[in-house]
């Protein structure tokens, strides 16, 4: 298992290269660069423009703009954002936290609530409250994500409910106690929770109910019934147990994209997180601050696989043995 470990980390470096040059590739491809728009200031001299694209390699070629930000990156350096005027690891560093509460927070309570209920719908199949679930389960998958932040944006404040419909934190924040600071991210978190939620418990439960069902079908479990156990027993030892290895596999692809799965609802949401981040980097060609989010997102997506890997190796010696 630690050889296997080590050759994944092994695999991840040719893998970074081929996510950063072709990211680093489309980016060139943008018409102009983060300096044309300073060009229209009048207040800007011609030298300060030339000063500024020297020293941030904007002179020349792509590829050699590219590798020197490869170069700096071995040095665990990122670069420095143009928009932000500070070096792009304290940039991230600063919204990470935003993105990780958010979406740790809404993939903690899908992933408690989807799993009874698949089972449920599995062990209960066609009665009337698997109908039910299936039918908001649909539901859930069918609508996107920033279409149910609009919606439910749209509701509250037509409801008047009282809940914020943006941002993170209320005005005065810093002069809160704490217990009113956690109660006032608490009540900005409400809204964009329930929509990241509602599709990750979703389709976990329709996984989960189809995992179930079809292990429910195999011969170990009508031998077990056969042998007199106990119906808790039979689901919850032996058929939830076989059922949850593909589900391992989906928590791996969802730990690898928890900072670039609430992109969407974060931008909707005007809540102050890598996907609001990322989209001002992109239109204002902050190349750097760009490469920087794609990394780091490209390191998760591989370490959210790897331990998907080892995670289904421990629960099933079948895996670990091979």
């Amino acid at each position: 298992m630690f050889r296997y470990i080590v050759r994944r980390f092994f695999y991840m470096i040719p893998m970074l290269l081929g996510i950063s040059s072709l990211s680093f590739l489309i980016m060139q491809l943008a018409p102009g660069d983060f300096l044309t728009a300073m060009q229209m200031n009048p207040d800007i001299s011609a030298e300060v423009l030339e000063a500024m694209r020297a020293r941030f390699w904007l002179d020349k070629p792509a590829y050699m703009q590219y590798l020197k930000w490869l170069s700096q990156l071995l040095r665990f350096d990122m670069g420095h954002s143009f928009l932000w005027h500070a070096p792009v690891s304290w940039v991230i560093g600063q919204r990470i936290p935003n993105t990780l509460l958010l979406s740790g927070i809404s993939t903690v309570i899908a992933w408690l609530i989807a799993l009874p209920i698949g089972i449920h719908s599995a062990v209960k199949q066609y009665s009337w409250s698997d109908r039910v679930l299936t039918f908001f389960t649909f539901v859930g998958v069918s609508i996107p994500n920033w279409f149910l932040g609009l919606l439910l944006l749209y509701v509250v404040t037509n409801m008047g409910w009282g809940l914020p419909i943006g941002g993170m934190t209320s005005v005065g924040f810093e002069s809160f106690t704490t217990a009113q600071k956690v109660a006032d991210v608490a009540k900005h978190m409400a809204i964009p929770v329930l929509v990241l939620s509602t599709g990750i418990m979703a389709s976990l439960m329709r996984y989960m109910r189809s995992n179930v069902l079809e292990v429910l079908r195999q011969d170990f479990i009508t031998t077990a019934r056969a042998k007199g156990l106990k119906e808790r027993v039979v689901i919850y030892k032996h058929a939830v147990r076989n059922a949850v290895n593909p589900l391992i596999t989906l928590f791996g692809f969802q730990l690898g994209s928890i900072l670039s799965g609430a992109a969407l609802t974060e931008i909707v949401m005007n809540w102050p997180g890598i996907g609001s981040l990322m989209l001002t980097a992109v239109r204002g060609l902050d190349y750097y601050l760009v490469m920087g989010n794609l990394v780091i997102g490209g390191v998760m997506l591989i370490v959210g696989n790897l331990v998907a890997d080892v995670l289904l190796a421990v629960s099933d010696p079948r895996i670990r043995f091979e």
